[in-house]
């Protein structure tokens, strides 16, 4: 108990720390409606997606060369934000190694505020021309559906899918993740489903937590943010934590008592949100993931936030166009 006590303090006060200023422009946070969605479950699959995983991860082929900073089409996406004079991202402040507070600097960082940043430097020739909008995982296309949130991007572990596709439009893909699960140190579980009769926390809005329900014996419960599992977990409300395993490398990191099953259970490929009619603005983010990825910026973002927990650099993800 003494031990779940001291964790579960220091996993609120991350999730505390999320919600603070960071960085050129002080990082605001979209607070949560009062009845967020659990569920991704998806609807009719329309006619530009088909469900498999080829067809789900075509996105919008780049056109030519990345225009020079400034220099975008006249009434182009880029152009607007560029006007606008800053990148508005949807990033999640409290999943380590992917977007999350440093505690020392105040800065957020990880590998996905990496992608958002490069987005910038493209568009600016300046990475910090970022605003960091924190959300969380059940606002992910809420944010780009409302124009009102004024969300250029949304950069938050996020699978694609069909069903997402038929409401925003997705880069192509930046990193290929899987899902597994987290428990106490002590389980001689080792996949899921020895897990019967167990309440298992996965976040609202996730494909992981739809994942979750298909194993009948299992009591799912959810929380909007991977800290909130976490709290869920130290506390022992929740007997492990089911996600990517990005994610859960940064919460067994963070407790010493936890473990993660080395059972995969899906492939969760990420791509970079960005509201529905901004195909062209999706073409120029690939352009930019194709130069991250042959210059080497890809690699070197991994080696410093994911390879400590996850091992060596796989060659990153080749992308699929064809869309539209």
């Amino acid at each position: 108990m003494r031990k779940q006590l001291i964790a579960a303090g220091s996993a609120v006060a991350l999730l505390a720390l999320a919600a603070c200023g960071s960085g050129d422009y002080a990082a605001t946070e979209v607070p949560p409606k009062p009845a967020a969605p659990t569920s991704t479950a998806p609807p009719p699959a329309g006619p530009t997606c088909k469900n498999n995983l080829t067809d789900e991860l075509r996105s919008y082929a780049p056109e030519g060369a990345l225009p020079a900073p400034g220099q975008a089409r006249l009434g182009s996406t880029v152009d607007r934000i560029y006007r606008n004079g800053r990148l508005r991202a949807g990033i999640s402040a409290d999943s380590l190694n992917l977007g999350s507070r440093n505690p020392i600097t105040g800065a957020i960082e990880g590998f996905d505020i990496d992608m958002v940043r490069e987005v910038a430097r493209a568009i600016f020739g300046d990475p910090n021309k970022v605003e960091l909008v924190v959300i969380s995982s059940p606002q992910r296309i809420p944010v780009l559906q409302n124009k009102a949130s004024k969300i250029d991007i949304v950069a938050r572990n996020m699978t694609i899918n069909c069903a997402r596709w038929q409401q925003i439009a997705f880069s192509a893909e930046y990193y290929r993740s899987g899902q597994k699960t987290l428990i106490q140190r002590d389980s001689t579980a080792t996949r899921l489903e020895d897990l019967g009769g167990k309440t298992i926390c996965a976040p609202a809005g996730s494909t992981s937590l739809d994942n979750l329900k298909k194993y009948k014996d299992i009591t799912p419960i959810t929380a909007d943010t991977d800290t909130g599992c976490l709290v869920l977990f130290q506390q022992g409300k929740a007997y492990g934590i089911s996600g990517d395993d990005t994610v859960l490398a940064g919460e067994a990191a963070q407790d010493p008592y936890a473990k993660i099953i080395s059972q995969r259970i899906s492939d969760e490929p990420y791509g970079l949100g960005i509201p529905a009619g901004d195909v062209d603005f999706v073409r120029f983010v690939n352009g930019v993931l194709e130069q991250m990825k042959a210059e080497g910026r890809w690699k070197a973002s991994y080696d410093k936030w994911l390879a400590p927990t996850l091992g060596p650099a796989p060659a990153p993800p080749k992308p699929l166009y064809g869309r539209g």
